[in-house]
């Protein structure tokens, strides 16, 4: 039995868990379906951030059942990434980077509810949000970047 201090948190651990595997999936079709000589830029870098992401779902994971929760399978998770679902433009990469940064936004919002729900009960939860609150507002920034980019163009 879950203590009821964890049950919130577990609850929002496993929303970004969700989110996390959700972002896995999308990113690798985006990497695979973007086609065109100005999308080698993003498909990389999308390429070099699944595993990234991966690693986060299975941190998450990690802590969902050190603080006494279950882990949900794919029946259990929710999905909701709509601006990263494949573009019928598969040389939509401004929509692509948009689709990116929205996600990203998404991750950022979750994490800082993790800390917020954590702060004071579990410390140990708070700070593994706060390190992945850092990779994900770094890749936000990175895409954040590569719009700058082809809006000027």
């Amino acid at each position: 039995m879950t203590p009821e201090p964890n049950k919130e948190i577990i609850e929002n651990l496993k929303i970004a868990y969700a989110m996390e595997l959700e972002t896995v999936q999308n990113y690798i079709a985006a990497s695979i379906n973007l086609d065109g000589v100005r999308s080698e830029v993003i498909k990389n870098s999308l390429e070099a951030d699944i595993a990234e992401e991966l690693g986060h779902a299975q941190t998450l994971a990690n802590r969902i059942k050190t603080i006494g929760g279950t882990v949900p399978g794919s029946f259990d998770l929710k999905r909701a990434q709509d601006s990263l679902q494949p573009l019928e433009d598969t040389t939509d990469v401004v929509g692509v980077i948009k689709g990116v940064i929205e996600a990203e936004n998404g991750a950022i919002a979750q994490y800082n509810k993790i800390i917020q729900v954590s702060d004071g009960i579990d410390y140990v939860t708070q700070d593994m949000a706060i390190t992945l609150l850092s990779g994900e507002e770094e890749h936000r920034r990175e895409f954040i970047g590569f719009l700058k980019e082809y809006e000027n163009d």
